[in-house]
């Protein structure tokens, strides 16, 4: 008689259990997400700002805050975000209290292309459009087509990591002979690198005479500073 007692808690224990989860499981799928959180990560300039963000959301529906916490495909709308060409990557989350939490990474433009339709190109070497919403103050790149983004880039990272020449060069263009020339901030010569090949020496020269001239108060006396030579520096006067 006691096994069968045992037995029969047991049973109803569970039984209980079961009816739970499913109440709760049906709740849960019934309740709406209740608010919507945008956070930015990483300090970066406002590229996309959360407006933007919010229409994505929207798309062809009433809004996120109206459709059900099991219907919403997290996967789907993390997919639609990425597809936004301001946007390097996302991470859309729920949590437990029906709040949806969207952590957008924009992408990072390294240089303006001066083109018929200018562009930046990003980090990562991929094509971005202009924002609306922030300018970015990064070099100005002239004569130089979507197609040979590919050569420039190696280039143009380069200038990106460099503290050196991320403070100084302002411009890059591609000549009548496809050399590659750069212009800095402050001084008014012109920087022959010719083409984009061994890029580490070419700038350790550079660097070192920059040091020297800036020491010997030379620097406003060149035109040109030819980078194009092995192991040399030739300069032109004004």
């Amino acid at each position: 008689m006691k096994r069968i007692m045992h037995y029969l808690k047991y049973v109803g224990l569970l039984t209980l259990i079961i009816v739970l989860f499913a109440f709760t499981k049906k709740r849960n799928e019934e309740r709406t997400i209740n608010k919507v959180r945008i956070e930015f990560i990483e300090e970066q300039n406002p590229y996309i700002n959360e407006n933007t963000v919010n229409k994505l959301l929207i798309q062809n529906s009433d809004g996120v805050t109206s459709v059900g916490k099991e219907t919403l495909v997290l996967n789907i709308v993390e997919k639609e975000l990425d597809a936004h060409r301001m946007i390097e990557n996302s991470d859309v989350y729920l949590t437990v209290s029906g709040e949806l939490k969207v952590k957008i990474k924009q992408r990072t433009p390294i240089a303006r292309i001066n083109a018929t339709t200018p562009f930046y190109v990003d980090a990562t070497g991929e094509m971005m459009p202009l924002s609306k919403n922030h300018a970015a103050h990064v070099p100005m790149i002239y004569n130089v087509s979507e197609r040979e983004v590919k050569e420039i880039y190696p280039l143009l990272i380069k200038i990106q990591e460099d503290d050196f020449l991320k403070k100084h060069i302002v411009s890059v263009t591609k000549n009548q002979e496809g050399a590659y020339e750069m212009g800095l901030r402050v001084y008014t010569f012109t920087i022959v690198l010719g083409k984009i090949e061994l890029l580490d020496n070419k700038i350790d020269n550079f660097k070192a005479f920059y040091q020297k001239a800036l020491k010997d108060k030379t620097l406003n006396a060149y035109k040109k500073v030819s980078l194009q030579f092995d192991n040399q520096v030739v300069c032109t006067k004004k």
